[in-house]
Parts: C-alpha cells; sequence; structure tokens
C-alpha cells in the first residue's frame, strides 16, 4: 500500500492547477509571462485573486497526500519514512507532471504545503522569511531561493528530524535547480521586481 500512495501522491502533484485555472479565465499560462504555471505568473496574467487560489492548489498539492497517508499508516511502524515520502513525490509531480510531458513548475507553493503539515513553526518562520526579502526586494524569485536555502536548517534546529531535514535539503535543491534562469538574471540585474508590472520575477 505505501508504494501505492506514493504512487498517487505523484498524480495528485501532477494536476496543473495554475494552467487549469488559467484556461478557465481564457489565459494559456504557458504562452504568456514567464510561460510558468505557477501563482506568480497566473497572478500577473489573470489576477491577484486567482493566482492566490492557484497558490493555495498548489500548497493543498502537497499537503494531502501527505494527511492521507498519515492517516491510513497511523498504526504502521513505517509511518515516519512513507509521508515525508509522499510529500517528496507529490513535489516531484508539481516539478514534473506526467500531464505536461514533465514540464512543470517550480515548486515553492508544494514545498509551502509540505512543510506546513511535517514542521508548521519552520514553515511559518520561512514564509516570513519569504515575504520579507520580496518585501524589501521585490523579487519573488529571490525570496523562494532565500526560503529553499534556509528551511533545512529550519527543520533541524526546531524538530530535529533527519529524515524531514534530508526532505527539505532536497527540494531546496530542486528549487534552486528550477530557478536556474532567474538566478542568471539576479546576478545579471536582469530580473525584473514584482513591483513593475511587465515581465518576470520569478514563480512559485
Amino acid at each position: 500500500m505505501e508504494y501505492l500512495l506514493v504512487i498517487g501522491s505523484y498524480l495528485i502533484g501532477s494536476i496543473p492547477f495554475g494552467l487549469v485555472l488559467g484556461k478557465v479565465a481564457g489565459v494559456d499560462v504557458r504562452a504568456a509571462g514567464s510561460g510558468n504555471i505557477g501563482a506568480t505568473n497566473v497572478a500577473r496574467l489573470v489576477g491577484k485573486k486567482v493566482g492566490a487560489l492557484t497558490l493555495v492548489c498548489d500548497a493543498l498539492k502537497g499537503i494531502l497526500p501527505m494527511l492521507v497517508a498519515g492517516w491510513l499508516l497511523a498504526d504502521g511502524s513505517g509511518r515516519e519514512l512513507w509521508v515525508p515520502l509522499c510529500g517528496g513525490a507529490a513535489f516531484l509531480g508539481h516539478l514534473y507532471p506526467l500531464y505536461l510531458k514533465f514540464k512543470g513548475g517550480k515548486g515553492v507553493a508544494t514545498a509551502l504545503g509540505i512543510f506546513l503539515y511535517l514542521t508548521p513553526v519552520a514553515a511559518l518562520i520561512d514564509l516570513l522569511i519569504f515575504v520579507g526579502v520580496v518585501y524589501n526586494w521585490g523579487y519573488v524569485s529571490l525570496g523562494s531561493l532565500t526560503a529553499a536555502l534556509l528551511m533545512p536548517g529550519l527543520v533541524w534546529l526546531l524538530t530535529g528530524s533527519l529524515s524531514n531535514s534530508l526532505l527539505a535539503f532536497g527540494i531546496g535543491v530542486l528549487i534552486w535547480v528550477k530557478h536556474r534562469e532567474n538566478i542568471e538574471r539576479l546576478m545579471k540585474h536582469e530580473e525584473k521586481s514584482w513591483r513593475k508590472k511587465d515581465g518576470d520575477s520569478g514563480n512559485p
């Protein structure tokens, strides 16, 4: 059953809510803006309300599979291993969705959902750091990269869980990989600020 839970988590993570919600509003988010299916690009193209809904849906993709796995494995000795694995599978589904030929988003919102479930205090601290970076510098990508960098340390300091810390590290590495174009633009001072309506500021 554990393997089925992981596979199901990947399939749930693969649901491209940003693309679906964008098309409902009459916009293919892959064909405009940054081309990303994440909440930031959706908000730029369709509006903040739809962007916020995308953020919530993408976060729930991380929470719900672990919630189900935790419930089904409540009496199992492998719960501490399999529940984070389901979260990781959902995250991979968002980054490399089966339904979109493995071309997905950057995973920040889904990662937020995962750690809100696993380590809510660490997730909320990291979220505050993200908001602070974006508020001060205006770059969503910089906030995402900073949060991804700090999350493993926060998880370890606050919980001491090796499995959750390793998950945070792996997710952080993939978020940085997915943001490689944003990193290049940041280094060249070419990244567009969220405060400017045109251009890309990096998308969760």
